[in-house]
């Protein structure tokens, strides 16, 4: 449910309603990448979780083909724009770094994932998605972490820092675990 919130809240980029947040609107890159990062990431947000529905995929097979491309292009669309927006993050080079370490494994585990499921691999192909799916929620992470932070009176540019690196790395580590006990 998450997940189609943020991705709903983040098509507002697409029609330029809204409030953008300051940090946002400082980075050197936002015109035109937020935009495609948003039409991306949100995408991949909105279709991703019907992918994991055993129903859909045993039933409606050209269904979850045809969501998966829609996924990997979403996935791709945003990790891609994700990377240039890391270079023009005003909050420092570990912020960039973080946002940048981000992209490039969430671009990788698609791709893996998408070559996968091309080679006929679908175990192999589930657990690269799970990976893919577990950096695509980072969107909901960030959202999570930066009202707490907040809350509890963080610094913002501190806090931003480390929310950098925490929306994702803490995800992957969850999904290793899960695959790791589907696997047992």
């Amino acid at each position: 449910m998450l997940s189609s919130v943020v991705a709903l809240a983040s098509y507002r980029y697409l029609a330029g309603v809204g409030p953008v947040p300051p940090n946002i609107t400082v980075n050197r890159h936002v015109s035109p990448w937020i935009v495609i990062h948003a039409a991306g990431a949100a995408t991949a947000l909105l279709v991703a979780p019907w992918q994991f529905v055993p129903a859909l995929r045993r039933r409606r097979p050209v269904m979850h083909r045809t969501l998966g491309r829609a996924y990997v292009v979403g996935c791709a669309a945003g990790s891609v724009s994700g990377l240039i927006l890391a270079t023009g993050v005003s909050a420092g080079p570990i912020a960039g770094a973080g946002f940048a370490a981000l992209g490039t494994a969430w671009l990788t585990a698609t791709t893996i994932a998408a070559r996968e499921v091309v080679a006929g691999r679908m175990s192999a192909h589930r657990r690269w998605m799970i990976r893919s799916f577990a950096l695509t929620l980072s969107a909901v992470t960030l959202r999570l972490y930066l009202p707490l932070t907040s809350l509890i009176g963080l610094d913002f540019a501190i806090s931003y820092r480390v929310i950098a690196w925490a929306c994702w790395l803490p995800n992957l580590v969850v999904a290793e675990f899960f695959i790791g006990a589907a696997d047992a």
